[in-house]
């Protein structure tokens, strides 16, 4: 792994938390999208060399949803650059990381993306992510 890509924060409103991001590190996001596929629309904002993803749900099934609904609004995960997505599933599958996805999936900001679950991560759901290259 090479550096946190950026942290993931659950929010009930994005629009309402878009604003308080902006007044915060005095700038616009950089880039709003829908993952339709994880239900999910993303807004990401930078704050210097780190970025930030907030996460709204855009059905009541999704992820994000069902996160909101257990635990509230907050950290929603942290994730992780890597070089070769698919060595570093195996290479973590190997070391007993229980994988979510252990074929990678497409996700926003023009990323494959991969999940371990938090059992077997102290409780914190961890992000593998790797730029998707033509």
């Amino acid at each position: 792994m090479q550096k946190i890509e950026h942290i993931g924060i659950a929010v009930k409103d994005l629009q309402a938390s878009n604003s308080i991001f902006e007044k915060l590190f005095g700038a616009p996001a950089y880039k709003s999208e829908e993952v339709a596929s994880e239900g999910v629309m993303t807004s990401f904002f930078r704050n210097g060399p780190n970025k930030i993803e907030l996460l709204e749900a855009t059905n009541p099934e999704s992820p994000i949803a069902k996160f909101i609904e257990k635990r509230g609004e907050g950290i929603h995960h942290i994730a992780f650059e890597v070089d070769d997505i698919y060595a570093e599933i195996k290479r973590l599958q190997s070391e007993g990381f229980l994988v979510l996805n252990e074929i990678p999936k497409k996700g926003a900001d023009n990323k494959l993306v991969a999940f371990l679950h938090p059992k077997s991560t102290n409780g914190v759901l961890i992000e593998l992510c790797q730029e998707i290259r033509e």
